[in-house]
């Protein structure tokens, strides 16, 4: 049977998304590219803001015009099944805890029976046939969702969970299998990587310790941590953060720069708490990559409590800076709150993005010159492909060879705001 399949939003969903792919080619599924030409399609969807979901819904709509058996997959159908009843009302679900089920529900999918499955299996959605869309590229799963649970904000909770850290065992075997398979860049994934191992008895540091002793050549990506959870493994991160394994790139979502914003997030961590995590990783690691988040508009965001987060931005000149404007969710405290005016979270928004494309040149100028190993790992437009650096820095060159999964030495001649351009040594 003919398959097609699109996945939207973050890195557990498109690691979600090659397994569920994984399985059914394993089935005897086969998978294609276009909608029209299959028996049944499949999107995993993403729910995280109001305009995501904006657009599951205009894709949802668009998959059924093909009047093909439909399984709405992902978070969309667990935080907000009413919603996608009333506009897929034939459509089967599965939620992203069940996953492993994608099999059967498609099975009974195209003999015409509706299928829900959102059943959290609390199993580890690891070592298992995997399809990847990168073949350079391992997205290792590390547990599955929150420890916290208690932002008013967020929507992902209610799909995702309470917190399953995976066996270090069984990270290291999936780490492993993708070594063999000619992966050479790792990302360890989960809603919240610092909370890692606090339903075991362990933490994230003894994690990346375990995984740096496999042995062979390959970068690791940490994924994202809340300031939450970091100030208890602080020293021992950095430790192991020095690794030659691990990338030096560290995303530490901040969301805003007040503090009583944070208390009305309910985030538990101060402005002071997240500072105080950044520069201690740069003092030890000044080359770092640091990447964080900001929420414009939040209810209650006066126009000093905005200028606050600027500040903050200014002061510590991260990187990357991921700027969202504040929507409200189904389900959330934050909903309920007194909302600001859409015309005034616009306005901070921009505000910030010309602050943060500022910041972004003159963060890569200290690049400028910079000689040494990246790793292929993307094609890029006509004859670019971009690399990492040991900071995750992307770094673009220009060639007409192949070099996807290629080790090579460069040095970078030009610099931009969200990349650097680097020539063959």
């Amino acid at each position: 049977m003919k398959v097609y399949m699109e996945v939207y939003g973050c890195s557990a969903n498109v690691a979600d998304f090659e397994i569920m792919v994984g399985l059914l080619r394993k089935s005897g599924f086969q998978l294609v590219r276009n909608p029209k030409d299959s028996d049944i399609n499949i999107a995993v969807t993403c729910v995280v803001k109001s305009p995501t979901e904006q657009r599951m819904i205009h894709k949802i709509k668009k998959l059924q015009r093909f009047s093909k058996p439909l399984i709405v997959a992902g978070c969309m159908p667990k935080a907000e099944r009413e919603l996608v009843e009333s506009i897929a009302p034939q459509a089967s679900l599965l939620g992203p805890n069940s996953i492993q089920k994608i099999v059967d529900v498609a099975k009974t999918t195209l003999k015409n029976e509706r299928t829900v499955f959102l059943r959290d299996l609390r199993e580890p959605k690891i070592c298992l046939p995997r399809i990847r869309k990168n073949p350079m590229v391992s997205i290792v799963p590390i547990a599955e969702g929150c420890a916290w649970r208690k932002c008013t904000y967020c929507i992902v909770k209610f799909a995702r969970g309470k917190l399953l850290s995976y066996p270090i065992d069984l990270i290291t075997k999936e780490i492993k299998q993708s070594l063999r398979e000619g992966c050479r860049e790792i990302w360890i994934t989960g809603q919240d990587t610092s909370a890692y191992g606090l339903d075991r008895g362990t933490d994230l540091a003894e994690l990346l310790r375990e995984i740096c002793k496999i042995k062979g050549k390959f970068f690791l990506r940490v994924g994202m941590m809340n300031p939450i959870y970091v100030p208890k493994i602080l020293n021992k991160l950095i430790k192991i953060y020095k690794n030659e394994k691990i990338f030096n790139f560290l995303h530490l979502p901040v969301q805003s720069g007040d503090n009583d914003v944070l208390k009305r997030m309910n985030r538990s961590y101060s402005v002071e708490d997240f500072k105080r995590i950044v520069l201690s990783f740069r003092k030890k690691i000044p080359k770092i990559t640091i990447a964080t988040d900001i929420i414009c508009g939040f209810p209650g965001e006066s126009e000093e409590a905005f200028e606050r987060s600027m500040k903050l931005i200014e002061e510590i000149k991260p990187d990357v800076l991921n700027i969202s404007r504040f929507f409200p969710r189904p389900k959330t405290l934050a909903k309920s709150m007194k909302q600001l005016p859409v015309r005034k979270v616009k306005e901070r928004s921009k505000e910030m993005t010309v602050l943060s494309k500022r910041l972004y040149i003159e963060r890569n100028r200290a690049w400028l010159g910079w000689k040494g190993e990246i790793f292929i790992d993307e094609k890029g437009k006509n004859n670019s492909w971009i690399g990492r650096n040991f900071a995750y820095k992307p770094v673009v060159v220009k060639s007409d060879s192949f070099l996807l999964g290629k080790f090579m030495d460069v040095r970078v001649r030009k610099v931009f705001p969200t990349y650097l351009e680097a020539e063959k040594e």
